[in-house]
């Protein structure tokens, strides 16, 4: 039996979402690859379809408005969690569905949501799963789904080899992190909705919309990406030793009983640094810089989800 086979026009119900666009990172894979995605849509009963492949995810936004421009009243995303930001700053506010396919190395926004990771699953999702109204962050002007932060993280990522990441999972940010990253400390202030809230030495600042982010580490505890506020966390680590402990901590029980880590939660956050620091936003890296502009945008995204 083909994929294709796996989805019946009658349970997809094409006819809701009128025309259908994939927007798809062609180096990346999942199940049988693209043909195979072509196949199971057209097998679902999917007539209306448009199709656009990109090679760097920095290219997808252009191609979602295209789509929206064309009508689509869903767009499936083929990529990973750097594909997906991409595609959610251009679908932000829109109204139109967003639908995952997991194909990147950590899909880590799909995986908080518990979007399948098997392509006739992720397609069925897409097709007839329920509607969900998610937050997204704004940083200095782009969004972001899963997390976003400056310093010992956005180095982290930059180290992290991708051959080393794909065998060891969450194990090889430790370990590249452990290897590579001095996690300097560096002046930083925040303020949380208007107030202050930290100032001090620190070595790393994230955002949090849901609670598993780099590596797989179950970061923020208490995250959800529907209650309309952003998690935020100040590391005080320094080196190895401190950041081993840091990273054990989070990945054997909750974050904030660290000695340091210190977790909030606002809406509005702004954070200045004394000198500039690389930043990122769902695993893809920005420039350096003295200040980030924070602030969540509840409901903005329209994401399909597993009906349970």
């Amino acid at each position: 039996m083909s994929a294709s086979t796996l989805i019946r026009p009658d349970e997809a119900a094409p006819g809701r979402v009128g025309t259908v666009a994939v927007v798809a990172h062609r180096k990346k894979t999942l199940g049988g690859g693209l043909d195979e995605l072509r196949a199971t849509l057209v097998g679902a009963g999917v007539e209306d379809l448009l199709w656009y492949e990109v090679s760097k995810s920095r290219k997808a936004p252009k191609k979602v408005r295209k789509a929206l421009d064309r009508g689509a009243g869903l767009v499936f995303v083929w990529g990973g969690d750097g594909m997906v930001q991409r595609c959610a700053d251009a679908l932000a506010g829109t109204g139109v569905p967003m639908a995952i396919l997991p194909a990147g190395t950590a899909n880590l926004f799909a995986t908080n949501l518990g979007v399948p990771a098997d392509l006739p699953g992720a397609v069925r999702v897409g097709l007839s799963g329920r509607r969900r109204r998610l937050d997204l962050g704004r940083l200095n002007g782009e969004h972001f789904a899963v997390m976003a932060g400056a310093g010992f993280d956005g180095e982290l990522i930059g180290e992290a080899d991708r051959r080393l990441k794909g065998r060891l999972g969450r194990l090889a940010y430790v370990w590249t992190g452990l290897r590579h990253v001095r996690g300097e400390l560096v002046r930083t202030r925040v303020r949380v909705d208007g107030a202050d809230w930290f100032d001090g030495e620190a070595s790393c600042v994230l955002f949090g919309n849901v609670g598993t982010i780099t590596g797989g580490i179950p970061a923020f505890d208490d995250a959800r990406p529907d209650d309309g506020a952003l998690e935020v966390g100040v590391a005080t680590a320094a080196g190895a030793v401190d950041w081993a402990r840091t990273l054990g901590r989070m990945a054997a029980g909750r974050s904030d009983e660290s000695p340091f880590v210190r977790i909030t939660r606002g809406r509005k956050i702004t954070v200045r640094f004394a000198a500039p620091r690389t930043y990122e936003l769902d695993g893809g890296a920005r420039a350096e810089t003295k200040r980030l502009k924070v602030r969540v945008r509840p409901g903005a995204l329209t994401v399909c989800c597993p009906d349970d």
